[in-house]
């Protein structure tokens, strides 16, 4: 499964936010990084830049790579709606970000892993397909014999997650994703907007 493991604190600082979280070493340098730091001027950005910037964010914040983002753009822009916010949408519904959501794993890289280590179900079955798309009413759980894993319960003590669009029970270790979330739900800072000026070209 390929995936960026490189550092990721470089990509945050690139980008000028946490766009992996909480981050100690990006809070003590958040500028961009290279041998002048902070100190180089930078020109006035291009718009194709400033698109291009925007979907690699975009990219980043979700796991996906190129090949994979381009067909779930081709999906939005066949299906009915505002493109770019249905596009969001269907990162917002792929199985490892609404694991990541549900507070079962602290971020989406340790979702991805849960997933494709079969910990994780849907309905009652194991999915081990980290992009399987998540649909309204879906009951996303944790699968019996990992329920006392440290990590997980670890990860779930940790959390607080509170989203509008699924609900989640501590007992039974299962959660709800109730509907596809709203644009203005979705609290990520990326302008979708952007992407669709990109791809459209």
């Amino acid at each position: 499964m390929a995936r960026y493991i490189g550092p990721k604190t470089k990509i945050a600082r690139k980008f000028g936010e946490a766009i992996y979280g909480e981050d100690k070493a990006f809070e003590k340098r958040n500028y961009p990084p290279g041998q002048h730091g902070n100190t180089r001027r930078r020109g006035k950005k291009s718009e194709y830049a400033i698109q291009l910037q925007e979907k690699q964010k975009a990219k980043y914040t979700y796991g996906v790579l190129e090949r994979q983002f381009r067909n779930m753009f081709k999906k939005a822009t066949a299906s009915r709606g505002i493109t770019g916010e249905v596009l969001l949408q269907l990162c917002e519904s792929r199985l490892d970000n609404v694991v990541f959501r549900m507070g079962i794993a602290p971020s989406r890289s340790a979702a991805r892993q849960l997933v494709s280590h079969r910990h994780i179900t849907v309905n009652g079955g194991i999915v081990n397909i980290s992009s399987f798309s998540v649909k309204a009413g879906d009951v996303v759980g944790v699968r019996e014999k990992s329920k006392s894993m440290e990590a997980i319960t670890q990860s779930l003590a940790a959390s607080n997650p509170v989203y509008e669009w699924m609900t989640w029970n501590d007992e039974t270790m299962q959660g709800t994703f109730v509907s596809v979330p709203e644009r203005i739900q979705i609290p990520e800072n990326i302008n979708e907007q952007f992407i669709v000026e990109l791809y459209s070209k």
